[in-house]
């Protein structure tokens, strides 16, 4: 291909879409065809173009790549957990990309088994990716997933864990994920939809069977719903899960007797949410029964599981968010949320304790780990914030003492967790209401307006981003920028309603959300127009697409992360995965008031002619979760309109999916990239 610094131009051929008596007219929908050369073409044309722009930036990636990967340890290692008389341990040997899954036999001193070293799987492959690992009841076999395209449609084999052979028994387009009966020869699984990717069937498998005889034990006939099986922690019942974004439905079996047939537990009534965990004779259900927004805990006898048998544990609390529940043999832990921050409740069964972890700031994470021994008293949990490295601990939940088993080494002689600080600020948002964000500088970048500053959110479904730390992030920060996590809603974090008042017909906060924080900061001095920068990826990147139309004087620069942006014709394409399933969050276009509201936001509808911040536009040819034309349609359609003489890049991954490159390091050279984007903006490339 001829080499040229001329941005791709790609060809308009008009299509007419017409819906609710509404006229649309597509330029670029001929982009949606995956497998036409010239669709190929055009997006190695904008690669090229994107490497040739950023020439001058290569060696400065580079160093950042090399800067990111020496902070990391190599050749490090998980900490063990205990399953079934086994230690499990997952480590990384130094110059690997990939992990190596491992265990010892009752003690960490035992003989070292290799079950899986991915880096020799990988070998040969453009991506890969290992999941689902399960283990049978009598630890002599071990299931899992494997995808090569990241189109997340794993490819399921059982190994022997006595002869290390792989069965020849391959089931194809699974979720990855499979549960074993307590026999060690039934195996159930979930396969997914060729088309629409969504996982609607659970199967049964015997060990020796051919897959042709694979047994198929429920299908989820409703389109807006998906479908998974698992097993109890108390390991007594098989589980499938129909789950939809407003409802749930639970199947059960005792896992002793796996050819018997799945038990209804409560059937699904719309908007009726609820999870079941097993415990004794009980089951213990987290619901949001009777108007219960921030969920409540409520159990029912194993024989007794209908609604009208449900009896109250935990009340239901406006100001408190009950997100999940650990089982142990004495204890409940409960997983909570207030006022924004993770508590974790710890309980015993016989009521003779009931107190709270303390922690002590506001920009924090702290979740409950792997905890798959069910008797025991050591609960582990994580705890990291904005400023302090990840931490794993174990508490013993009847002492109180605490041992931190392993905490995250950042290996820069430079760094000082000391040399930072973070804080909480709340920005009032055109309706009134008060919009927290989580801020972390070094302690020397001054509040003086001048600083460049990084404003991230993602806002959809429900989804949380608690304020981390990241060793990544450090080479932003060390540089003189500020980092923000903005809460808006369309998260949980101020509670359900948080979520609710972000999604459907009020999805406008979410956006208006992001945009009165940048205002906030900008106004008190955190930084500037000049410097201002944003990034978000997936729906987030449908944030960042709305932005970019709505307030782009307020940014300088802006990254969108495969973007969902081209709202309307998405939504409409039943066949396009995940559609159906998305209804309850966006809306569904067949209705006249989703379709209006809709296109009064999509990205790609509203590009219009005026200027625009610069903008690093990514996107992955088989990413299976937004298609990779949604990006390069909006691209096209930026680069007809936009004004000035900015910036505007796109870059596909033609090897990857929805969440970017394989491997352990492979996925810092796009951080490196973005960075390097962001970094050259403000003249700096050292």
């Amino acid at each position: 291909m001829k080499k040229t610094n001329k941005a791709p131009v790609a060809r308009i051929i008009p299509k007419e879409l017409e819906f609710h008596n509404d006229l649309r007219t597509d330029n670029y929908f001929w982009l949606n065809q995956r497998d036409d050369q010239n669709v190929l073409d055009y997006l190695t044309e904008e690669n090229d173009y994107y490497q040739q722009e950023t020439q001058h930036t290569k060696d400065f990636e580079k160093s950042l790549f090399e800067e990111m990967k020496a902070r990391i340890k190599e050749d490090d290692s998980s900490v063990p957990y205990k399953y079934n008389g086994y230690w499990y341990i997952v480590r990384y040997e130094k110059g690997k990309g990939y992990p190596i899954y491992t265990r010892r036999k009752e003690s960490l001193e035992a003989e070292e088994e290799l079950l899986f070293d991915c880096n020799k799987m990988a070998k040969g492959h453009a991506y890969f990716r290992l999941v689902g690992l399960s283990v049978s009841p009598d630890n002599t076999m071990i299931s899992f997933g494997m995808d090569l395209t990241g189109r997340r449609q794993y490819t399921l084999q059982i190994k022997s864990l006595i002869t290390n052979s792989i069965f020849s028994d391959a089931i194809e387009n699974t979720t990855g994920s499979s549960t074993w009966a307590n026999d060690n020869s039934t195996l159930f699984y979930a396969k997914k939809d060729e088309q629409t990717l969504r996982s609607n069937e659970i199967y049964k498998h015997k060990i020796g069977d051919p897959v042709t005889d694979d047994v198929l034990v429920f299908r989820e006939e409703d389109d807006t719903f998906g479908a998974a099986v698992y097993k109890t922690k108390s390991r007594k019942y098989i589980v499938i899960a129909c789950y939809s974004t407003l409802t749930n439905e639970f199947h059960y079996l005792n896992a002793d007797t796996p050819d018997e047939n799945f038990k209804l537990f409560q059937r699904r009534v719309r908007g009726l949410e609820y999870s079941i965990s097993h415990f004794e004779n009980h089951f213990y259900i987290l619901t949001n029964k009777d108007n219960a927004t921030n969920f409540k805990l409520m159990k029912t006898p194993e024989t007794k599981t209908k609604i009208e048998n449900w009896v109250e544990v935990l009340a239901h609390r406006t100001n408190v968010l009950l997100e999940d529940i650990d089982i142990f043999k004495e204890y409940l832990v409960i997983s909570e949320r207030s006022n924004g921050l993770n508590e974790i409740r710890i309980m015993r069964w016989d009521n003779t304790q009931d107190y709270y972890l303390p922690f002590d700031n506001e920009t924090y994470t702290a979740n409950t780990g792997t905890n798959v021994d069910f008797d025991t008293e050591i609960l582990r949990f994580s705890y990291n914030s904005l400023t302090n490295p990840a931490s794993v601990i174990d508490f013993n939940m009847r002492t109180k003492a605490r041992e931190i088993k392993k905490e995250q080494q950042v290996l820069d002689p430079n760094f000082n967790k000391n040399n930072y600080t973070s804080e909480r600020i709340w920005a009032t948002a055109q309706d009134g209401t008060k919009i927290p964000m989580s801020i972390v500088r070094r302690k020397d970048t001054k509040l003086d307006g001048n600083a460049p500053l990084l404003q991230y959110a993602y806002g959809s479904y429900g989804s949380t981003i608690d304020p981390y730390f990241s060793t990544i992030r450090l080479s932003l920060l060390d540089r003189g920028f500020i980092y923000v996590i903005a809460h808006i809603r369309g998260s949980e974090y101020l509670g359900r309603d948080w979520y609710e008042s972000g999604k459907l017909l009020q999805k406008k906060n979410t956006f208006l959300d992001f945009i009165d924080c940048t205002k906030h900061l900008i106004a008190n001095n955190y930084t500037s127009k000049a410097h201002c920068y944003a990034m978000g990826g997936s729906a987030g990147g449908l944030l960042m697409g709305v932005i970019l139309n709505e307030a782009p004087e307020l940014y300088n620069g802006i990254i969108a992360q495969v973007p969902f942006v081209d709202v309307i014709t998405t939504m409409l394409d039943d066949t396009i995965p995940l559609t159906t399933g998305e209804y309850d969050e966006w809306g569904n276009p067949n209705d006249k008031a989703y379709y209006d509201y809709m296109k009064s936001y999509s990205p790609y509808d509203n590009v219009k002619a005026q200027n625009y911040p610069h903008l690093l536009v990514t996107a992955g040819l088989n990413d299976s979760q937004v298609q990779y034309w949604e990006p390069a349609k909006w691209v096209a359609k930026l680069r007809t309109l936009k004004q000035n003489d900015n910036k505007l890049f796109f870059t596909t991954n033609m090897d990857a999916g929805h969440g970017g490159a394989s491997g352990r390091f492979e996925s810092l050279k796009e951080d490196a990239q973005e960075y390097a984007f962001l970094l050259d903006l403000e003249g700096v490339l050292d």
